[in-house]
């Protein structure tokens, strides 16, 4: 297995799993790496409920439940919850498996104590209204936090989708924005306090990394798009707040 894997100093927590595991999840970015980031400017307790939003198979569920133990519900479109039920079993952990879109969760009002989502707000979250429903979720004083592909520069300023990106992801590229955007574009509604909004310095390389050792579909294309890159342009941002 590829050493870059196993990064220690900086992913302690995600070190401790094993890299073939978590290759046999791979849909994109190595999500635990963005989550063990993303969690430094969280404060998870055990006994939280928490929902995983876009879960895909499971590692991230996995690593919430064992490293904080909090309580999850898995909830993703595309994945059968059977499936991940089988990776919770397998894993020794608790984790609520189930199928549902973005836009119609069917959840209770302050339901939860905190909302994550990895390497997946992009597709469901950008709309002006979409912070609205999403909070109605959360209990005062809960915690939204998501990890998404960044841009170091708005494509609004850019005037146009750069061509190494646009021949990988094409449109999809426009959902791709600056911690600044997101910070922006959640305070400006009043609906929660934002207590984070970075760009990920090490979010390129990482995502070069975890790209070159994975088995996701479309890996080449996206292999490409970050070694033309080079860093000057992609990363994540990992955006925190309070409702």
């Amino acid at each position: 297995m590829p050493r870059q894997l196993h990064q220690p100093d900086r992913y302690p927590l995600t070190s401790k799993y094993d890299a073939a595991w978590l290759l046999d999840l791979d849909m994109g970015p190595n999500p635990l790496w963005l989550l063990e980031d993303l969690a430094r400017d969280l404060a998870l307790k055990p006994g939280m409920r928490v929902l995983d939003l876009g879960s895909g198979r499971g590692a991230t569920s996995v690593f919430l439940a064992r490293e904080f133990g909090v309580d999850v519900v898995a909830a993703d479109l595309w994945v059968d919850p059977a499936q991940a039920a089988a990776t919770f079993a397998q894993a020794g952990v608790q984790v609520e498996a189930i199928r549902a879109e973005a836009h119609a969760l069917p959840f209770e009002a302050n339901a939860f104590d905190a909302i994550v989502s990895i390497d997946a707000y992009e597709y469901f979250g950008t709309a002006d209204s979409y912070l609205a429903y999403i909070t109605r979720f959360l209990k005062p004083g809960g915690r939204l936090a998501i990890a998404t592909p960044a841009m170091r520069q708005e494509i609004r300023d850019l005037g146009e989708i750069p061509a190494h990106i646009k021949a990988c992801v094409g449109w999809e590229a426009v959902a791709w924005h600056t911690a600044e955007w997101w910070r922006f574009h959640w305070a400006i509604t009043g609906l929660v306090t934002v207590t984070a909004a970075r760009l990920q310095e090490t979010g390129w390389a990482d995502w070069l990394h975890w790209a070159r050792a994975g088995r996701s579909p479309g890996r080449d294309s996206v292999i490409a798009m970050l070694e033309a890159d080079r860093g000057e342009l992609l990363t994540f941002a990992l955006v925190t707040a309070i409702k």
